[in-house]
């Protein structure tokens, strides 16, 4: 094959790619996900969900909730379901529940997706239910001003055991405090008690007990999938979580 030959093979192949149509979200399913994350991270460890989501022909949206007060941060959430132009599937992560759980009334959310998270009824809030059943973690302490940090020594086995260390080394290093605010922010009219739910209880998670996940995705009539992975499942089990996702995207009702 002569020079000439190459670079054109090369420019007609380039060109083939660049025509291929991007992939369209199934016939039917909701096309608009937004994703909230919990305490003590930020919306970045949503990253390989979301690059699945977004490959598969999903409208990914990310909130970055300020974890200031419950009200607060159901207010940044429906900032963002607002801008959605459609019907929209609602994700939450950890503390991450608690709000959608508020921010799920939203018109346009027309399901729910707990991926081990709090879950809470009509005057609960993620601190109580935390009391509840406690979990095996003991490293959240508040700050003098009242906002919540986990130990940094205590991260990793606490948060993400199966994320290597470098991961955690940074996450607890970069940590969002929560305030107590936020924590003891109750539930005053949950979604789930009118909209769809579907639950990922987190088998080996040590921040919430899985224990107590079961039961309030049991009591929300959720349903439920059981996936071994640490609190941050969404990050080392993205594959899975994104399945959940899509399964309640596509669902018929």
């Amino acid at each position: 094959m002569t020079k000439l030959s190459s670079l054109m093979t090369s420019a007609l192949s380039l060109a083939a790619f660049l025509a291929t149509p991007a992939l369209a979200a199934p016939a039917g399913a909701i096309k608009n996900i937004v994703l909230v994350h919990g305490a003590f991270v930020d919306g970045s460890g949503w990253k390989a969900v979301s690059d699945i989501l977004t490959a598969d022909g999903y409208a990914v949206t990310i909130v970055q909730p300020p974890e200031t007060s419950l009200d607060d941060d159901i207010a940044a959430t429906n900032r963002m379901i607002d801008r959605q132009d459609g019907p929209v599937v609602l994700v939450g992560h950890s503390y991450g529940g608690a709000i959608i759980t508020g921010a799920g009334n939203n018109a346009k959310v027309k399901v729910l997706v707990y991926v081990a998270a709090f879950q809470p009824d009509v005057g609960e809030s993620a601190r109580s239910l935390g009391l509840k059943t406690p979990p095996a973690s003991n490293g959240v302490a508040p700050s003098p001003d009242g906002f919540l940090f986990i130990d940094p020594a205590k991260f990793a086995d606490d948060f993400a055991a199966d994320l290597p260390a470098d991961v955690t080394d940074l996450m607890a290093r970069s940590q969002v405090p929560m305030s107590l605010k936020s924590a003891t922010g109750v539930a005053t009219a949950p979604a789930w008690k009118t909209k769809p739910s579907y639950a990922i209880v987190a088998t080996q998670d040590r921040a919430i007990n899985p224990d107590l996940e079961r039961f309030m995705y049991k009591r929300a009539g959720s349903i439920t999938t059981e996936i071994v992975g640490s609190h941050a499942v969404y990050m080392s089990q993205p594959k899975a979580v994104a399945a959940v996702i899509e399964q309640a995207a596509t669902a018929r009702r």
